[in-house]
Order: structure tokens, then C-alpha cells, then sequence
């Protein structure tokens, strides 16, 4: 392990900045000799750590500026946060935590953002030295299944895992629009900023390959005739691109509902019945279901993510079963099975004058 990474697992509150500082006066040594951040730490080895007292107070006693660092600072998680975020745990082994992330919680910190998992993290240990590591990511407004890592050795096979696709995803998403009855396979290469704005992805010739594969499970009109087709989707990505499901639904016509960022006001349909008339006041896309090789001895690791209780009860509205996703699924991830999992580049890339998603219908 690097000796930087080292520090960040063991003294998780010492800035990068200060422990350079550290390193540059020689107050940290490996074995009695001086040392560089990047350096690689062995077993047996023996780090000298000088004290390290609370870092001098700045000259005026104030609050943290915004902007400054203090300010920027992640917020460490309440007692009741910590016994909240316990709770949601699916699964936990000596190497694998399954977890229930909630929407609106961000996985990282970004511009702005002081409230993240990966900040919450130590109230995920469950006794054990190291920290949990995040192995993929959500957006911050999908909800559903994450896992986490429990040591490093763990970390290194589920990434590789997610990088070699040898993990399988489920997401649900409830949409705007009806779909082939038979689902298909969107393959549109998309790429961040540039002409789709600065926050979302869009479809460039020159994007990172990215292929979904989706399948309706069934479709509503909660408004009779003249009102909007809601379709029930079971989504299956075969790369992890940022937003690639939000963007490759809104390129087919199909935009997620609560999806303001791709879909626009299309995404938030008058719903008749009770309590209002639009979806639930957030993203309608879930991470149901992961199932991928177990970091110990292979076998398949597969855990769900109940729908939480504002999709259940919009499910209900809808008048969509759960249990109807199931065989929906199986045949999906059937026909992903034969699906072509070539490395990135070498598959075929849409025209620069062709920026719509192309769909092509699966066999059952």
C-alpha cells in the first residue's frame, strides 16, 4: 500500500496538504529514513508518525469563510445518521457490505457538497481496522443497491470485477412513453459537458461506448386515453457511464420520470389520484438487483434492493405488481448473456449526424 493511502486509512482527519508538509521536513520515516507519499509500505515495516496535535488555529477566530477549506469540509455523521446508515445494511460478510442507499444521499463529495457516504463511512466498520472502500458508484438521486469493500484485497477483486463487467446490474425505472414490447438494446456512445451542458452527458461521435439493455414489464395510463403512457422498465447496463441510463432513455423518447436534468418538464406528468399529481418529488429509477463473483471463493454474490416506500406506494398507485419484474429480468439478463462485451473502442460508434439512440429488439 502506498504510504499516503496508509495514512488516509489510519489518520482519516490529516489533510493531504499537512502530510506533505510531514514528508518535506522529514518528521515521517519508514524504517528510519526519509519518505515520499507515493512510496510502497511492506509488512514488517515500521513508520514513525510524529505527534499530531490539532493544526494550528488561523489568526482570527471565525467562522469558516465560504469557499475555505473548513467550509469544504465533510460532515461527519450524527449518532442517529450512523445508526440510520447501519440500518439500511442488505448484507454483511467479513469482505462485502450490500447496502440500501437512499436517493438523495451523493456516494461522493462534489462542489458544494459536505453531506456524502463516502464521508459516513466509519460508522460502517462493524468493529473490523479498515475503513469500507467504495468499489462503484449511484448518482445521488438513485436510490437501490451499493457495495463496499471491507479490506483492500476485496476492493482490488470487486472493481476488477465491475471494470471487466463480470458484475451484472438491475435497474427499474418507471418512464414516459411506451415501449417494443420485446425491449432492445440501445448502443449510444456518450460523452460529459460539451454540447449537452456542463452537468449532463450527451450523444458525440467521439463518446465512450455505452450500451443499455431494457425490457418493459407493463405500461398504464392513469389518465385515460388522453393522458401519458407510463411503462415500467427493467434496464440493464452493460457499461457504467455517469447518467448512462437517465441519457440513453431521454435519446429513445423515454425519459425517466422525476428526471427534470434529461427529460424536462415532460419528466413530471399529471398523475390522478391522491396526494398530488406528479412522481414522488424525486428520480423514479432503483437499483434493484447486483450479482457478480464473490471476492473470497467466486461463487455469486446476488442482492436486491427493496422498492422504498415512496416508489412502492407510486408502484401501487400505478397499479404495477413487483413480483411481475422477476421473469422480465431472468430474460433479460438471458439475452445480455449472449451480448458482446468488447473492449471500449472497438465496437461501432453512431454518426455525428445521427444522435438518436438506436434500438434494436431482443429475442425472447
Amino acid at each position: 500500500m502506498r504510504l499516503d493511502r496508509w495514512f488516509r486509512r489510519e489518520f482519516p482527519d490529516l489533510s493531504h496538504g499537512r502530510l506533505e508538509k510531514l514528508l518535506r521536513t522529514g518528521q515521517v520515516r519508514v524504517d528510519g529514513r526519509r519518505a515520499k507519499a507515493g512510496q510502497r509500505l511492506e509488512a514488517g515495516q515500521a513508520v514513525r508518525v510524529p505527534p499530531l496535535a490539532a493544526a494550528p488555529a488561523a489568526k482570527a477566530e471565525a467562522r469558516p469563510a465560504t469557499g475555505s477549506p473548513a467550509a469544504r469540509a465533510p460532515a461527519a455523521p450524527s449518532a442517529s445518521e450512523a445508526a440510520a446508515l447501519r440500518a439500511r445494511v442488505l448484507y454483511r460478510d467479513d469482505t462485502v457490505i450490500a447496502l440500501d442507499k437512499p436517493a438523495g444521499l451523493a456516494v461522493q463529495g462534489g462542489t458544494g457538497q459536505r453531506r456524502h457516504l463516502d464521508a459516513m463511512l466509519d460508522a460502517l466498520r462493524f468493529g473490523a481496522e479498515e475503513r469500507p472502500r467504495l468499489v462503484h458508484r449511484l448518482d445521488r438521486d438513485t436510490s437501490g443497491v451499493l457495495l463496499l469493500a471491507r479490506n483492500a484485497a476485496a476492493a482490488r477483486k470487486l472493481t476488477a470485477a465491475f471494470r471487466g463487467k463480470a458484475a451484472q446490474k438491475v435497474y427499474w425505472a418507471l418512464v414516459l412513453g411506451a415501449a417494443p414490447p420485446d425491449g432492445g438494446r440501445i448502443d449510444l456512445a456518450l460523452v460529459k459537458g460539451g454540447a449537452a451542458g456542463r452537468e449532463k452527458v450527451g450523444a458525440a461521435a467521439d463518446g465512450q461506448p455505452a450500451v443499455t439493455l431494457f425490457r418493459p414489464v407493463a405500461t398504464r395510463q392513469p389518465g385515460g386515453r388522453r393522458g401519458p403512457s407510463i411503462t415500467w422498465l427493467v434496464l440493464m447496463p452493460l457499461t457504467g457511464r455517469t447518467h448512462q441510463l437517465r441519457a440513453h432513455c431521454a435519446a429513445t423518447g423515454m425519459p425517466i420520470l422525476g428526471d427534470g436534468k434529461y427529460g424536462g418538464r415532460a419528466a413530471f406528468p399529471e398523475l390522478p389520484g391522491e396526494a398530488g399529481t406528479a412522481p414522488p418529488g424525486r428520480l423514479v429509477l432503483h437499483a434493484r438487483e447486483i450479482a457478480l463473483p464473490h471476492p473470497e471463493d467466486g461463487t455469486t454474490l446476488r442482492v436486491a434492493a427493496p422498492l422504498p416506500p415512496e416508489l412502492a406506494a407510486l408502484w401501487r398507485r400505478l397499479g404495477f405488481d413487483p413480483e411481475a419484474a422477476e421473469p422480465v429480468a431472468a430474460a433479460l439478463a438471458d439475452y445480455a448473456a449472449g451480448q458482446s462485451h468488447s473492449p471500449p473502442g472497438t465496437r461501432p460508434r453512431p454518426s455525428a449526424a445521427k444522435k438518436k439512440a438506436h434500438a434494436r429488439r431482443g429475442r425472447r
